[in-house]
């Protein structure tokens, strides 16, 4: 399929798209061959089913959005893995599929490059994620960064099944729910000192618990940001290139906005050219931000080596 390349990188704006009539849940149809069939999968037939099923729902939860066509075989081997996590998932996620062949002028209109293409949706906006099959092992570490990602950025409900298969699967969503429940449902409200609270009770507890570990992380974050002016704090960052109190706040915004690799460098720059305990303060806290990504990610990995190589 020859469509238009993407508009501009990073995210596509789906705010352009026409409201539609249909009611949030609805508009998905019944599963092609190949599409996925699983009960947290939907098949989108239509604009409206778009707005409904993906972008309403990204405004609470994480959607991953497959386009793919029955004559690409690896769309399908994607397709297949993705119903399989969002049903072990348990509604932590939704999974929606585009047939780009029964739909073209939904693709065109997003300018869909080529299939197979996995995109997250999150806050009415498609990120792209994948363009090929990954090992089933991979795409599950994939999908937990996209989680803790939205998560930080304060994107975490779940979805509700959109088959009636999801019966037999309420044990595995109780199975699969929070060790810390209510730090979780504290995190979610934004009692944060409450989620730091039980986040850090759950530590004394089970010291390094990832799940615990990653909370509290995410917990101090949005602790740090709340009701800051970015646009006062980036400038009074950029007047005082060497403060650390100016430089680890707007290094909180980026990483709050998604933009981890500024986040990192931003601070990795300041261990260079501080020292004492600015140059500590400065490592300290980038050490926290590492936490919220989360240490398996590629970025922290790269961070890491930049940091040892400023320290040293």
């Amino acid at each position: 399929m020859s469509v238009p390349q993407f508009s501009r990188p990073g995210a596509i704006d789906l705010s352009a798209l026409k409201a539609g009539a249909a009611r949030p849940g609805t508009g998905g149809g019944g599963s092609a061959p190949g599409s996925g069939a699983g009960t947290y999968t939907i098949e989108i037939s239509s604009e409206q089913s778009l707005r409904s099923d993906v972008v309403e729902r990204s405004m609470v939860a994480v959607v991953f959005l497959s386009f793919w066509s029955p004559q690409v075989p690896a769309s399908v081997v994607i397709n297949t893995v993705l119903s399989k996590l969002a049903d072990e998932y348990a509604g932590r996620f939704l999974f929606a599929t585009v047939d780009v062949d029964s739909q073209a002028p939904l693709a065109e209109a997003l300018g869909i490059p080529q299939v197979p293409l996995v995109v997250a949706a999150l806050r009415g906006q498609l990120a792209p994620l994948i363009q090929e099959p990954l090992p089933e092992a991979e795409m599950r570490v994939l999908v937990d960064q996209i989680l803790q990602a939205a998560a930080t950025n304060g994107v975490s409900g779940r979805v509700d099944p959109v088959s009636q298969a999801a019966e037999p699967a309420a044990e595995t969503a109780e199975e699969a729910g929070s060790r810390y429940p209510e730090a979780e449902t504290a995190l979610l409200s934004g009692d944060l000192d409450a989620a730091i609270a039980g986040y850090e009770e759950g530590l004394r507890s089970s010291p390094g618990d990832p799940e615990a570990t990653l909370g509290l992380a995410q917990a101090q974050l949005l602790k740090r940001t709340q009701g800051v002016d970015a646009a006062a704090a980036r400038q009074d960052a950029a007047s005082r290139p060497d403060d650390v109190a100016a430089q680890t706040l707007a290094a909180d915004l980026d990483l709050l906005g998604g933009h981890v690799e500024d986040a990192f460098g931003r601070l990795i720059d300041l261990v260079r050219r501080t020292n004492g305990e600015d140059r500590d303060a400065a490592r300290q806290h980038l050490i926290t931000m590492f936490g919220v990504v989360g240490d398996g990610d590629p970025r922290v990995v790269k961070a890491r080596q930049q940091l040892a190589s400023a320290l040293f």
